[in-house]
């Protein structure tokens, strides 16, 4: 298996942190200052819908003070998928060389941040991946472990996707091959979303690697899953393995700049001392 250097990319990159952010107060205050310490030439852009404890109108305030914070502000719950999406595409517009999405829960720790950036030499998106040696999650139980299982391998299995974590929000993209990303076609906008993110990153020719996090529960505030919004997830799933199986979307043509590498397995990044 290849392994991915661990070497940051060089300062003229531009680095774009997107958070989408529901009645997370609490939370957002510690965790742009810990993103700020990880990575402190990276802009941070929120994306709050209409959160009824104040997470949007904290954003905006702190922006007034910190031109490295951006907001936008949504007039309700439009999903999540639909808010990543608009944070890619204003990584597009903006001409950012990468964009890093991770959630505003603490599930997702900064310190991870430079172990997706330093796989960008080589990769045209990093996964911070629960699977791989290295990895782990905390504060599940064991039917959480499952299903979180259960989930990936399917959509492994019926999107052909060579990645051990494909429901991971926590990623890091090149930004110049969303380009090939059709956003408009995409049906998820709840928590499928990922794994058709990857699904149409793989079409579109991305290289895929993955870096070891460590995952951990929420520290506050509540969950925004429920039995709905699992349901549809798993109807989008089973959709695109459909699509996938019959070859509907054979014709897409890949436009990714960087050669794509389809059908082999993605690269891990072992982390500092792998191997010891």
């Amino acid at each position: 298996m290849d392994v991915v250097t661990s070497t940051m990319p060089v300062m003229t990159d531009t680095v774009l942190v997107v958070i989408a952010t529901y009645n997370e107060r609490d939370n957002l205050p510690r965790l742009v200052e810990e993103v700020h310490k990880h990575l402190p030439q990276a802009d941070i852009l929120i994306i709050d819908d209409n959160s009824p404890d104040g997470t949007g109108q904290w954003a905006a305030e702190r922006s007034r003070h910190d031109e490295r914070l951006r907001v936008i502000s949504r007039p309700g719950k439009l999903g999540l998928g639909s808010a990543i999406i608009a944070g890619l595409r204003y990584a597009l517009e903006q001409h950012y060389t990468y964009a890093v999405n991770m959630d505003a829960d603490w599930s997702h720790d900064p310190r991870h941040l430079p172990a997706l950036l330093g796989g960008m030499d080589r990769y045209d998106v990093m996964i911070g991946s629960r699977y791989v040696a290295g990895g782990g999650v905390e504060n599940w139980p064991r039917s959480r472990r499952w299903a979180s299982r259960l989930v990936n391998g399917l959509a492994r299995f019926l999107l052909r996707l060579p990645v051990h974590d494909c429901s991971g929000a926590y990623r890091c993209y090149r930004v110049s091959c969303l380009v090939g990303v059709p956003f408009a076609r995409f049906l998820s906008r709840g928590y499928s979303f990922q794994e058709e993110m990857l699904y149409w990153c793989r079409l579109a020719g991305c290289r895929l690697g993955e870096a070891p996090i460590l995952f951990r529960d929420r520290r506050c505030g509540q969950s925004k899953v429920n039995l709905r919004e699992i349901v549809r997830s798993l109807a989008v799933l089973f959709w695109l393995g459909l699509r996938c199986l019959g070859g509907f979307d054979r014709a897409f043509k890949p436009i990714c700049r960087t050669t794509p590498h389809l059908g082999r397995r993605s690269a891990a990044y072992p982390g500092p001392g792998a191997g010891k």
